[in-house]
C-alpha cells in the first residue's frame, strides 16, 4: 500500500536541511503530505526558492503536495542586551519599560531594565501576572507598576532564573493584551502568499474569533474567500491555539476558522504543563464536533533532530495524538534542521499505519456518529457523506471514491473519519493541493470525464493498474450528475472493481 493511504496526513517544515529537490522528493516519497513554510524565519527569496522546489519535487514524485504558510504573528521580543547576557537569580527585580534600545543592569539600583518589542506591554500586564522569558525558562512575577521620569515601569520579580540573552521571546499568559494579531511583516506575507499560491494559511497568537475574521476581511478584499464564487478555491486559514486565551475562546475560533493547530510549544509555556495533554484532547473533540481538520504540532520527535531512531516516549506522543483523533502531525526541526528527517517522516508514517490499524473499530463506531454541526445543518453533501460511511462498513468497501471538484465533497467525507481510503479525483490543481491535509483523503489528478461512465472505466483502471485493488471488490463513489459540478454532490454508487454496476442510489435533489 502506498504511503498515501496512510489516513493520518503528515506535514513537514522546510528549512536548511531539506530545501533542495532531492531532498523533498524524498520526504514525499517517505510520506509527507504538506510542506510548513516559517514566514518567521527567512526573506520573500528563501520562501520562493523553497516554495519553487516543493512544486518541483512534486512534479517529479507526480504526488500533489499542499504548502502551509506559516504567519509570524506579533512576537514580543526583549530588546538587545548591553552586556550581551545578563545572569538573573531569584529574586532579581526587572523593570519593563516602554522606551529605550538596550536591556542592561542598572548601577545605582541593581534594577535589570527591559526595553521590548512591544511597548503597551507596562500597562497592559497587570500586578499579579506572569511575565515569562525565553519559552519560560525565566519565570517572573509582576509586583507593581512605578512612574520614574514621568513614564510607567513594571517591575517584576523573578521566580525563576536564567541567562537572558538578546531578542529572547516574552510571553504573557495571564494577560489580555490589545496587540493586533496580524502584522505589518504578516501584511505582505499575506500579499506574497496569494500570489504564489500557497494552499493554506497558519495564523499564529489567535485569541479570540475576531482574529480569524481580520485576516478573512483580508483575503476577501485580494479575492480569495469569496463563498459566493465557485469558481475557485478559498484559501483556508488554520488557526494556532497556542495561547490560554485562545482555549477559553476555542468554540467562537472554530466557527470562523477552516481548522487548527495544537501548538503544544506554546502552549506548554503559557499553561501548567500537566494541562496540555488534556487541552489537546479537548481541542480535537471540539474541532471534531464542528467538522474542522486537527493539526497536532511541536517536538514530536524532537530528539531525531540528532538522533537516527525516536525515543519510545515520543512514539508513544505520537501514536496518542492519533488516537486522540488528530487529522494531521506536524514536523517542525526534526526536517528543517535535523539530520534525518526522511526517517522522522517514515516513522511517523508508520506509527500512523499501526495505530490506524488498531484503532479501526473505534473509527467504524465514530462513522456512525457525524459531526454534530455538520448533521444539523441538514446540508444535503454532509447527509450523502455520513451515508458513504454507513455503506463502507456494511459492505467492507476497499475504498470510497469521489470527483471533488472544489474538494467540498471530500471535506464532508474525511469528516466521517472511514478506515478506508478516500481517493478525491480532481482536474483543479488548487483543489487537489488543498485535499493534501483532509484526513484519509488521497488525491488524484484526472482530466474532467465526459460522463459517469466513462468515470467508473476510468477509476477501474486507476485502481487496476495500479495494483491497488483486484478485480470484484466493492468501493463506494460519490459524486454529482452532471459531474464536474461544483457543490452538486448528489449520487452514491455501489461498484464492484472491473463489474457492472450493481446498484445506484439517487440523493433526493435540492439543499
Amino acid at each position: 500500500m502506498p504511503a498515501s493511504f496512510v489516513l493520518t496526513k503528515i506535514i513537514a517544515t522546510v528549512g536548511p536541511a531539506c530545501a533542495d529537490v532531492t531532498s523533498l522528493a524524498r520526504l514525499i516519497e517517505e510520506g509527507a503530505h504538506v510542506f510548513r513554510i516559517n514566514f518567521s524565519h527567512g526573506s520573500f527569496d528563501d520562501f520562493h526558492k523553497a516554495l519553487t522546489n516543493i512544486r518541483e519535487a512534486s512534479r517529479q514524485t507526480e504526488t500533489p503536495i499542499g504548502i502551509l504558510g506559516d504567519l509570524s504573528g506579533p512576537k514580543i521580543r526583549v530588546k538587545p542586551v548591553r552586556e550581551n547576557v545578563i545572569h538573573l537569580v531569584t529574586g532579581d527585580c526587572l523593570e519593563f519599560v516602554d522606551h529605550g534600545d538596550e536591556t542592561y543592569r542598572d548601577e545605582n539600583t541593581d534594577h535589570i531594565i527591559v526595553p521590548t518589542t512591544y511597548s503597551p506591554l507596562v500597562n497592559e500586564v497587570h500586578p499579579g501576572h506572569r511575565v515569562l522569558i525565553d519559552d519560560g525558562a525565566i519565570r517572573t512575577l509582576a509586583t507593581e507598576r512605578i512612574t520614574v521620569d514621568g513614564k510607567p515601569r513594571l517591575v517584576c520579580r523573578v521566580i525563576q532564573p536564567g541567562p537572558l540573552s538578546s531578542k529572547k521571546g516574552v510571553n504573557l499568559p495571564d494577560s489580555d493584551i490589545s496587540a493586533p494579531s496580524l502584522t505589518e511583516w504578516d501584511d505582505q506575507c499575506v500579499d506574497w502568499a496569494i500570489a504564489h499560491g500557497v494552499d493554506y494559511l497558519a495564523l499564529s497568537f489567535v485569541r479570540k474569533a475576531d482574529d480569524i475574521k481580520l485576516l478573512k476581511d483580508q483575503l476577501r478584499s485580494k479575492g480569495r474567500d469569496n463563498r459566493a464564487l465557485r469558481s475557485h478555491t478559498r484559501l483556508p486559514i488554520i488557526a494556532k491555539i497556542e495561547t490560554p486565551q485562545a482555549v477559553r475562546e476555542l468554540n467562537g475560533i472554530l466557527e470562523e476558522c477552516d481548522g487548527v493547530m495544537v501548538a503544544r510549544g506554546d502552549l506548554g509555556v503559557e499553561m501548567d504543563l500537566a494541562e496540555v495533554p488534556v487541552v489537546q484532547k479537548r481541542i480535537i473533540s471540539e474541532a471534531h464536533h464542528h467538522g474542522k481538520p486537527v493539526i497536532v504540532a511541536t517536538q514530536m520527535l524532537q530528539s531525531m533532530i540528532e538522533a537516527a531512531a525516536p525515543t519510545r516516549a515520543e512514539v508513544s506522543d505520537a501514536a496518542n495524538a492519533i488516537l486522540d483523533g488528530a487529522d494531521a502531525l506536524m514536523l517542525s526541526g526534526e526536517t528543517a534542521v535535523g539530520k534525518h528527517g526522511d526517517q522522522a517522516v517514515a516513522v511517523l508514517r508508520k506509527v500512523a499505519a499501526v495505530t490506524e490499524q488498531y484503532d479501526a473499530p473505534n473509527h467504524r463506531a465514530a462513522a456512525a456518529r457525524p459531526p454534530k454541526l455538520s448533521q444539523a445543518s441538514r446540508y444535503r453533501t454532509a447527509a450523502l457523506a455520513h451515508g458513504v460511511s454507513v455503506i463502507v462498513k456494511d459492505l467492507d468497501a476497499r475504498f470510497v471514491v469521489t470527483w471533488s471538484e472544489l474538494g467540498g465533497g471530500a471535506r464532508y467525507l474525511s469528516q466521517n473519519r472511514m478506515t478506508v481510503p478516500i481517493i478525491a479525483v480532481s482536474s483543479n490543481e488548487v483543489a487537489l493541493r488543498q485535499m493534501c491535509l483532509m484526513f484519509g483523503v488521497t488525491p488524484v489528478w484526472m482530466p474532467r470525464p465526459e460522463d459517469s461512465n466513462v468515470f467508473v472505466r476510468q477509476i477501474d483502471e486507476l485502481l487496476l493498474n495500479n495494483k491497488w485493488s483486484e478485480q470484484g471488490q466493492p468501493v463506494v463513489i460519490a459524486k454529482g450528475e452532471p459531474i464536474g459540478t461544483p457543490g452538486v454532490t448528489n449520487k452514491i454508487r455501489i461498484h464492484y472493481v472491473g463489474d457492472v454496476c450493481r446498484l445506484t442510489w439517487h440523493a433526493k435533489e435540492g439543499e
